[in-house]
């Protein structure tokens, strides 16, 4: 069912494609403040998005959707951009539910919460290896990873640096996480593992004072952590709006058989 557009909030990153894009656009379709928008019109990379999408959670959670148009290095959460008939081709895009985890962080300074769209990650801070506990639902699963870091990916994070460290990609919707281990050393043979969406993942930092953990949400980074603490914020789900031809779930599959 095509959705009613009218009132367009358009944000741009600092690139001059991006601003120069958000002058042509602003004189075809005006530009509103996004309390008053019917959609977010966001111009850049998948970073600026991510940035966007924790800058205004508040206002999105309401139901606000948003529209990415390609205008940074990376695109992999954008549409292609547009100029023409765009009011009509928002109409008609696909919808995708979208929720963050939630990262509470202990560190030496406090205790810090982030959100993420696309994944949380560990890594070390000096050259010596890590050394990290898993907990899953309270359970220890991996008694001592030995490993550059780890990270937990979402399915819309999971092509993003969770791919780069050959973790699987997964399907939006399948309401499933991906651990996985950032250069493991032991147990060398150990690839990660598949979780449910709703699991609760404790990282606990074994050697903190010879071995310092940083933390990072997406681009939100923490450092010298000891214990960090992962699970879905339910309460929070965001609708991003794909092209019916390049809808998000499409890019997912066709990712999977790229060679």
């Amino acid at each position: 069912m095509a959705r009613k557009i009218s009132k367009i909030c358009f944000h741009a990153s600092d690139r001059q494609e991006a601003k120069q894009a958000l002058k042509t656009l602003t004189k075809i379709y005006g530009n509103c403040d996004a309390a008053e928008a019917d959609v977010m019109v966001l111009l850049g990379g998948d970073g600026f998005m991510l940035q966007t999408l924790r800058r205004y959670r508040t206002l999105l959670k309401r139901g606000l959707p948003v529209y990415g148009m390609n205008k940074g290095t990376i695109g992999f959460l954008m549409n292609e951009y547009i100029e023409a008939d765009l009011l009509e081709k928002i109409s008609k895009a696909s919808e995708a539910k979208v929720s963050p985890l939630r990262l509470v962080a202990e560190a030496t300074g406090g205790v810090y919460e982030e959100l993420a769209f696309n994944e949380v990650s560990l890594f070390r801070q000096t050259r010596q290896a890590a050394h990290i506990k898993i907990s899953v639902d309270n359970r220890v699963r991996l008694d001592r990873l030995i490993a550059d870091g780890i990270l937990l990916a979402t399915p819309a994070g999971s092509t993003a640096y969770n791919l780069s460290a050959h973790g699987p990609v997964i399907p939006l919707g399948a309401d499933i996480l991906a651990l996985t281990p950032i250069s493991a050393f032991r147990p060398r043979r150990w690839r990660g593992a598949l979780l449910n969406s709703k699991a609760k993942v404790v990282f606990e930092n074994l050697d903190a004072d010879k071995r310092p953990l940083s933390a990072t949400a997406d681009s939100q980074e923490i450092r010298n952590v000891t214990k960090v603490t992962v699970e879905r914020d339910e309460s929070l789900t965001l609708t991003l709006l794909f092209n019916a031809d390049h809808a998000l779930d499409e890019k997912i599959l066709r990712e999977q058989f790229s060679t």
